[in-house]
């Protein structure tokens, strides 16, 4: 495997970065996961300008340009040979000293990914998740903005385990206020009476890409959408639930907290969305070759 580490491709076996790099040392960075579908790499622009968003909202100088980032992922992918596959993009703060302060990190690392992924096996697609409320609450929007798409995941992993240990593979967190935010890598939206709703940004969401492109398909089918505070009770009496993301794509809840969702199996309105989804995944992007 070639990874993108710096300027250049190199071996996965040389693709090493120092001990005293910010991002392993404090979590000092942001990312990107990118899908590429037939020979396609879907969304990137609005990858690359979402990144450079949360590279400015931590300070983060990226030392490339957005073009040359951008022929840097596509260029990862044909070094891998990959037409469908997940692209991890990562900035790092770069090599530094033991302390915190930024501005002693010279450079800022990249680092491109290219390989396969499959969030979740393929029977939670065909009969839905069962997931969890959990304990961690999501980051205050003043501490660390999940609107940030940071390395400092950290918030997430302890939902993640907490839905593990419940006995599920995803959760659902709240923000400070007992609103609900996201899932613990995914955003969530209800359908009740045909109406489609999804937390706003400012509650505690990550501004997905995937969420914006399932808002625009489902805009574009005659289905009215709204951004909007919700609470679980939105959730537990919603006809159905689902879920978006870029490595899960869209995926049914089925099960919330023991309460089922609907008639428990995945719904009419999210399965149309999902084809509608799947088609313009692999019909649109930038080409790989």
């Amino acid at each position: 495997m070639k990874i993108f580490l710096g300027d250049k491709l190199v071996d996965e076996k040389d693709a090493v970065v120092s001990v005293f790099d910010h991002g392993l040392l404090y979590g000092d960075g942001v990312f990107e996961g990118i899908r590429a579908y037939n020979g396609r790499v879907f969304l990137l622009d609005e990858h690359i300008d979402r990144l450079y968003d949360s590279a400015k909202a931590i300070a983060l100088d990226i030392p490339m340009t957005k073009a040359e980032l951008s022929k840097a992922v596509v260029d990862t992918c044909k070094a891998n040979d990959l037409f469908d596959g997940y692209i991890r993009l990562v900035i790092t703060r770069g090599k530094g000293t033991l302390g915190l302060n930024p501005y002693l990190c010279k450079k800022a690392e990249i680092i491109i990914i290219a390989a396969k992924i499959q969030l979740y096996p393929q029977e939670l697609y065909d009969n839905g998740l069962k997931i969890v409320t959990v304990g961690t609450v999501r980051n205050h929007t003043e501490a660390i903005n999940p609107r940030v798409k940071s390395l400092n995941y950290l918030n997430n992993v302890m939902a993640k385990i907490e839905a593990i240990n419940a006995g599920c593979m995803e959760c659902l967190m709240l923000n400070p206020q007992g609103q609900v935010a996201e899932a613990s890598g995914d955003n969530v939206f209800a359908i009740k009476n045909g109406m489609i709703t999804t937390p706003p940004s400012w509650c505690g969401a990550l501004e997905g890409l995937t969420r914006n492109k399932v808002m625009e398909i489902a805009r574009k089918e005659g289905y009215e959408v709204r951004e909007d505070v919700m609470a679980r009770y939105d959730l537990y009496v919603a006809d159905e639930v689902f879920l978006t993301g870029t490595a899960a794509e869209i995926i049914s809840v089925v099960d919330i907290d023991k309460r089922m969702i609907g008639t428990g199996k995945p719904g009419k309105i999210t399965s149309e969305l999902s084809a509608i989804y799947t088609e313009c995944a692999c019909s649109e992007g930038t080409p790989i070759a």
